[in-house]
C-alpha cells in the first residue's frame, strides 16, 4: 500500500521523537562532563577527573542535570529531523533527477542479481549508485538540519545553562544559581526577552548544516558497507547500532569546535553580554589556545557512538513497526 505524504511524515516524525529519547538516556551523564569541560576547561583534567568532582560535588543527580530540556531538544530535534528528511530526500530526488517513487536508499537495487552474470563491471556500477545514493541522503539530512536548529537552539540553551550551573557559580559569574528548567526560562525572558533563546543561533546552524551532512552520510555508507550487496533494510540491530555510532562520530570530528564555541556563547551570556561566534572563537585561541577548542571531546565521542547507535537502531525499529502496522491495514 503506498502511504500518503501526511501519513508518512507523522511516521517519520514519531519514530525520531522514540530515537530522541533512546538517545538522551543512553547519553546524558557524557553530554553533561562535554558542556562543563566546553565552558571550564580548566577545572578539569579529564573526563574521569570531571566525573569525579562532580559526584562529590552534586551527587549522582549532577550527572542529568538539564534532562528534562535535553528530552525536550532531542525530542523536538529529532522529530523535525527525520520529518523533513524524508521531505528533503524528495527534494534531492527532483534535483538529481531521481524518479519520485525510488528510494534513495534503495536505487537501481534491481540490478543486484546480474551480478553473478555480469562480473564486476556490474558490482561497480552498483557501488558508484550506492555512494551516489548515500551522498544525496547526506544532502538531504544537511538540508532537514537547517528546520531544526529552530527548535533546537532554545531547548538547548536551557539545557548547557542548567548543566554549567555549578561551574558558573564556582567561577564566581554568577551568585546565585538556577537550578529548575522553569528558572533558568524565566531568568531569560526577564534578561533577554523570548528572542534571548536564540543565543547561538548562529553557532548552532554552523554547526547542524555540515554536521548532519557527514551524520547521515557516515551512518549511510557503514549501512552500505554491511549491507554488501544485501537491502539496507535486512541488516539487522548491531550493523545499525554501528552505523549510527559511526555516523554520531563523523558529526562530532568534524564540528566539535564549533559546538565548543556555541555552549560557551549559551552559557557565559548568563553572566553579561557574550561575543558573537567570531569573537568568541578568536578569543578562545588567543587565551587558551587551540586545543581548548577541543576541551571536552573525549566524553564527547563516547557519548556519539553510544547515544547515536541507539538512536538509529530505535528510530529504524519503530518507523519499520510502524509501516508494518499501516501496510496491514
Amino acid at each position: 500500500m503506498r502511504i500518503n505524504s501526511a501519513i508518512q511524515a507523522a511516521i517519520d516524525l514519531t519514530a525520531g521523537a522514540a530515537g530522541g529519547t533512546v538517545c538522551v538516556v543512553t547519553g546524558q551523564p557524557f553530554d553533561t562532563a562535554k558542556v562543563k569541560m566546553q565552558t571550564f576547561p580548566n577545572m578539569y583534567r579529564g573526563i574521569v577527573d570531571c566525573f569525579v568532582k562532580t559526584y562529590k560535588q552534586v551527587g549522582f543527580r549532577g550527572f542529568y542535570k538539564g534532562t528534562t530540556p535535553a528530552l525536550v531538544a532531542n525530542i523536538a530535534e529529532n522529530s523535525v529531523l527525520f520529518m523533513c528528511y524524508g521531505f528533503c530526500q524528495q527534494i534531492v530526488r527532483r534535483i538529481v533527477g531521481v524518479d519520485r517513487k525510488t528510494k534513495l536508499r534503495m536505487a537501481f537495487l534491481q540490478v543486484h542479481h546480474l551480478r553473478a552474470v555480469s562480473g564486476p563491471a556490474v558490482s561497480v556500477c552498483l557501488t558508484i549508485t550506492h555512494f551516489s545514493s548515500d551522498l544525496q541522503n547526506a544532502a538531504a539530512g544537511s538540508f532537514a538540519s537547517a528546520f531544526a536548529t529552530l527548535v533546537l537552539c532554545p531547548t538547548e540553551l536551557v539545557k548547557c545553562r542548567l548543566q554549567a550551573m555549578h561551574e558558573m557559580q564556582l567561577s564566581g559569574k554568577i551568585i546565585q544559581g538556577h537550578n529548575t528548567v522553569w528558572s533558568v526560562v524565566k531568568g531569560v525572558i526577564q534578561k533577554d526577552g523570548p528572542l534571548g533563546f536564540y543565543r547561538g543561533l548562529s553557532s548552532t546552524l554552523l554547526r547542524e548544516v555540515p554536521g548532519y551532512f557527514f551524520f547521515f552520510g557516515g551512518y549511510e555508507l557503514s549501512r552500505t558497507f554491511f549491507a554488501s550487496g544485501r537491502s539496507k533494510d535486512e541488516l539487522g540491530p548491531i550493523p545499525l547500532l554501528l552505523s549510527g555510532g559511526f555516523g554520531g562520530s563523523c558529526l562530532w570530528i568534524a564540528v566539535y569546535p564549533v559546538d565548543c564555541v556555541k555552549s560557551r556563547i549559551q552559557v557565559l551570556s548568563m553572566a553579561g553580554k557574550q561575543a558573537g561566534f567570531m569573537g568568541t572563537f578568536v578569543t578562545v585561541v588567543r587565551t587558551e589556545g587551540v586545543l581548548a577548542l577541543y576541551s571536552g571531546l573525549k566524553p564527547t565521542m563516547i557519548r556519539a557512538f553510544l547515544a547515536n547507535g541507539a538512536l538509529f537502531l530505535a528510530y529504524e525499529y519503530s518507523r519499520k513497526l510502524m509501516m508494518k502496522q499501516m501496510d496491514s491495514y
